[in-house]
C-alpha cells in the first residue's frame, strides 16, 4: 500500500508541476494585458475591471487599516504598498467617492525600513534609493496614513526624523491596530 501511495504522490506531483510549467506562462502573460492605470494615482497600483455580483452599496464608507511587515528586496518597490493604490484605483473606478475611502497602513519588522527617507535607508540597502518614497507621497497625499511600530524603530534605531514625510511612529503596532480597529478601521486579510 505504502509502495502504490507513493507512485500515486510522484503522479500527482509530476502532474501539478507539468501544469504549473505549461499554463502558468499563458495565464501571466494574458492576465497583465488586463491591468490598466488608475485615475487617481495614475503611476501606481494598476487594475482590472471585472464584472462583479457583489455590489458595493451606494454611500458605503471604507476604512481599512493594512499590516506590513515583509520588507520588499533592496531598491525595489513594496507590492503590499502598492496594494493601497489599487485598492483606491479599484473602488474610484467602481464609483466610490475618494473621499469616502478611510486607508491605513501598520508597519513593523523589517519593512519599517521600507518608510525611511533615503540616508537611512541607504545605510542597509548597499547605497540604493528607497523606491517606496513616491508612492509613499502619493498614498499620503490622497490620505492615507502610515504608522510605524515605535518598538521596531527603537530595535532598529530609526528615529521620527529618519521617517519619510507624513509617515508617523506610533507607540507600537498593537496600539496602532488597536485605535485604528476602535476608529472603525476593519483589518485587511492580506
Amino acid at each position: 500500500m505504502q509502495q502504490s501511495l507513493s507512485q500515486f504522490a510522484k503522479r500527482a506531483l509530476y502532474c501539478a508541476m507539468f501544469s504549473a510549467s505549461t499554463c502558468a506562462p499563458f495565464m501571466a502573460e494574458a492576465g497583465m494585458e488586463e491591468f490598466k492605470p488608475g485615475t487617481v494615482i495614475t503611476e501606481y497600483g494598476k487594475v482590472a475591471s471585472v464584472k462583479s455580483r457583489l455590489a458595493i452599496p451606494a454611500g458605503m464608507k471604507f476604512k481599512v487599516a493594512f499590516d506590513l511587515g515583509a520588507v520588499a528586496k533592496p531598491g525595489e518597490l513594496n507590492r503590499h504598498i502598492d496594494t493601497l493604490a489599487r485598492f483606491i484605483n479599484m473602488h474610484v473606478a467602481a464609483g466610490v467617492k475618494l473621499e469616502d475611502i478611510s486607508l491605513a497602513m501598520v508597519v513593523h519588522g523589517q519593512a519599517a525600513s521600507d518608510m525611511t527617507q533615503d540616508r537611512y535607508y541607504q545605510m542597509l540597502n548597499a547605497g540604493k534609493d528607497n523606491a517606496n518614497r513616491d508612492l509613499i507621497a502619493q498614498l499620503i497625499k490622497v490620505g492615507v496614513q502610515f504608522y510605524v511600530c515605535g518598538q521596531t524603530a527603537a530595535y532598529y534605531g530609526i528615529t521620527p526624523d529618519d521617517l519619510l514625510p507624513g509617515v508617523e511612529m506610533a507607540l507600537s503596532a498593537l496600539t496602532a491596530h488597536a485605535v485604528l480597529a476602535h476608529e472603525g478601521y476593519s483589518v485587511n486579510p492580506f
